[in-house]
């Protein structure tokens, strides 16, 4: 399976997410901004980082880049899209998930593990997880605090979209109802804050709890 990666100017994460990628034996394909086209791929990734420095507001300049209109046109094909961090940030700017991510309570970056639980495994990321299971993943960020309107919280929760939630006493940022990740309607496009790809690999400290939502492909049939 080809999952492409897509780099915009101030992405950090790219090469994690393309091992990680790799590393559950799918095959990563490296995708700039400027692009047009997604190169034939079967899911699309968009890493975390600094798109275009945070200019604006985190994702306002990168959901404007050529290659969101390829994105969005798959998206609204079905295809898997997934957004980490500053990918998520990305999403809700382009208009493909609710809500927005403003600056964490207390205006601190948050740098440290975090326990979640799955809550939704009807998407092509979550399959490879069980219902309410739950995961520690490694968050960093300084936006991503999670907000919405309470008739799109409450639709969200009544929908089933929320797909991660961060553990009691674990919410790293103040997000609303202690949301870490929600999806679309159709569930092929999820965004979340944490950072699976750095969840991935024994060797390293992350753990390997964010193999899952990049192995999680195959499960689903994509």
């Amino acid at each position: 399976m080809r999952i492409g990666v897509v780099t915009f100017p101030g992405s950090l994460d790219d090469a994690d997410a393309r091992h990680a990628v790799r590393i559950v034996g799918h095959e990563p394909v490296a995708l700039w901004h400027a692009d047009g086209d997604l190169d034939g791929v079967d899911a699309v990734v968009l890493p975390g980082g600094f798109s275009y420095g945070d200019y604006l507001r985190c994702g306002a300049v990168a959901h404007q880049a050529p290659i969101m209109g390829a994105v969005g046109a798959f998206a609204a094909r079905g295809g898997p899209v997934l957004g980490i961090c500053n990918g998520f940030q990305v999403l809700c700017e382009a208009g493909l998930l609710p809500g927005a991510l403003l600056r964490n309570e207390g205006l601190r970056f948050v740098c440290r593990d975090v326990g979640l639980t799955v809550e939704r495994t009807e998407t092509p990321w979550t399959a490879g997880y069980r219902q309410d299971q739950r995961i520690v993943i490694p968050a960093k960020h300084g936006e991503g605090r999670y907000v919405a309107d309470e008739a799109t919280l409450d639709a969200l929760e009544a929908e089933g979209r929320i797909v991660v939630r961060y553990l009691p006493g674990q919410n790293p940022n103040g997000s609303l109802r202690d949301i870490a990740g929600v999806s679309n309607a159709a569930g092929n496009v999820v965004g979340l804050m944490p950072h699976p790809e750095h969840a991935v690999d024994p060797q390293l400290i992350g753990g390997t709890d964010g193999r899952a939502m990049f192995a999680a492909l195959a499960v689903a049939g994509v």
